[in-house]
């Protein structure tokens, strides 16, 4: 059996540690549910464990949030579109926005719904991603803060998103600098600094996060425990919320490093390991998961001695060592996985997601407080 398991116990541990620390931080959070695809099971337990506000990047996806968990607070992630702000402003509560053409299109429909949409405004601080640039944030700020049916609920930042720069305490003091800026300017308190995702987690933990700093927008960490900054899994937090197995297909002993010459013609990145020698052989299991499914590159086997020696569309090769550890066909190798990964997992139509327990039970044990829900 090939499939990837969720286990809710498990969320449901690191949920209710990262609430722990948001809570001594003095700061809100918004559930980051990218990497989920729209699965609705895991959303709904996520409703009952306590969530309030979830934050897509999809507009199908937000749907199944507001189906799933209907009194959220709901956050677009990605920088709006004209061509989708009817949409955006019938779906969710919140953007992120960084163009004023879009802000005055998000106005003119929410007055078309009736309805106030917030909005963060983003700041480039160096990550090169969205973000107006901070010389412009006051004359920006200025004409964002009259327009009719706009609240702004505060400013932010993403650090560490796509250039992978390590997030500073300089940066987040700027932000800092500048909300007290605009509210010294134009007498209006801004509710939020929006700058605090998984990456920014181990400087919470450190003390190295301004209060003032009092929205995260959380994903990775809930879902695979990653600590973005020293690597590994944060302090307290588990990385086996989700677990991939794949069912052994083929098991045999062989040479472990090809024979003759080898050239870069496979179309998927080559798995390098440089302690192997030639001659040298070993158990190989070929596993029902590849580069179709998944970030190959992304799996980790539990058992450290397995190391994944190359993958094709459809199937991923083990070296297993220097004995079968009593695997057979028909047996299974358990895998961590890594965001990139399970994002590929979860919108992957080959593979079964199995959901443990499943929510009737989950939903009976919350409601007999056998389950503790997020503080």
């Amino acid at each position: 059996m090939t499939r990837a398991t969720i286990n809710l116990y498990h969320l449901r541990h690191n949920l209710n540690v990262i609430s722990a620390w948001m809570k001594d931080h003095g700061a809100l959070y918004t559930v980051v549910s990218k990497v989920l695809c729209g699965h609705s099971d895991i959303l709904r337990a996520l409703g009952m464990l306590g969530v309030t506000s979830i934050g897509d990047s999809r507009l199908k996806n937000i749907s199944t949030v507001k189906d799933a968990v209907p009194d959220a607070e709901i956050w677009y992630l990605r920088p709006p579109h004209l061509s989708a702000i009817e949409q955006i402003v019938a779906l969710s509560n919140v953007s992120l926005n960084s163009e004023i053409e879009v802000i005055e299109a998000l106005s003119q429909e929410a007055q078309r719904q009736d309805k106030v949409h917030k909005t963060i405004i983003m700041i480039e601080l160096g990550d090169l991603r969205e973000g107006i640039l901070p010389g412009s944030l006051t004359k920006f700020y200025e004409r964002v803060f009259h327009m009719p049916n706009i609240e702004v609920l505060g400013i932010g930042a993403n650090l560490g998103c796509l250039a992978g720069a390590v997030p500073s305490i300089d940066q987040l003091m700027q932000l800092v600098l500048y909300r007290e800026l605009l509210e010294l300017k134009f007498k209006h308190k801004i509710p939020l600094i929006s700058a605090g995702s998984t990456v920014v987690l181990p400087m919470v933990l450190e003390g190295l996060v301004p209060k003032a700093v009092n929205h995260f927008r959380i994903g990775e960490a809930l879902f695979l425990g990653t600590d973005l900054i020293h690597g590994g899994t944060l302090r307290g937090l588990r990385d086996d919320v989700v677990v991939v197995e794949a069912e052994i297909a083929e098991i045999k002993e062989k040479n472990l490093v090809p024979m003759g010459e080898t050239t870069e013609m496979s179309p998927f990145p080559s798995f390098v390991n440089k302690d192997l020698t030639p001659g040298q052989r070993g158990y190989r299991a070929l596993v029902t998961i590849g580069q179709l499914d998944t970030d190959v590159l992304g799996l980790t086997p539990f058992n450290p001695e397995y190391q994944i020696a190359g993958a094709s569309s459809d199937i991923t090769v083990v070296n297993l060592g220097i004995s079968n550890s009593g695997m057979a066909v028909g047996d299974s190798i358990k895998f961590r996985v890594s965001y990139a990964a399970l994002l590929r997992l979860m919108n992957d139509k080959y593979i079964e997601r199995v959901v443990i327990p499943d929510l009737g039970q989950f939903a009976e044990e919350i409601a007999g407080g056998k389950v503790s829900t997020c503080v």
